[in-house]
């Protein structure tokens, strides 16, 4: 059996008028808000808790999951993208809305959007 390593998760999320990135590493958090950008130190808790959550995802089939909803079509909603970099590959998923992943990356989309101790996403 093929151990992950999750060196990089991403969730990129954009919209006319609001570009913002989230980008977790074992020892940060980077946050770049329509072009300002803001690090901050990752607790290896938080840490653990993410990647715990990407490992049960099958990377290869990421790009594959279907957004359950579709209201970045007319900006009803941000599209959002989450970014896996494993071994040195990178596994990027279909886009979907805001708030509302693939069940698959629900769990994953929580712990990025909401962890524990990290500071309040920007409205």
């Amino acid at each position: 059996m093929k151990i992950e390593k999750i060196e990089k998760i991403e969730l990129a999320e954009n919209t006319r008028g609001i570009n913002q990135q989230v980008t977790f590493t074992s020892d940060s958090k980077t946050v770049v808000y329509n072009g300002e950008k803001t690090t901050y130190p990752v607790s290896s808790v938080e840490w653990k808790n993410i990647v715990q959550e990407a490992e049960v995802i099958d990377l290869p089939k990421i790009a594959g999951l279907e957004s359950p909803t579709t209201e970045r079509y007319s900006d009803q909603a941000l599209s959002a993208v989450i970014t896996i970099t494993s071994n040195g590959k990178i596994y990027t998923s279909g886009t979907f809305d805001d708030g509302r992943p693939p069940k698959q990356l629900e769990a994953l989309y929580k712990q990025m959007t909401n962890p524990k101790g990290s500071p309040k996403k920007k409205p």
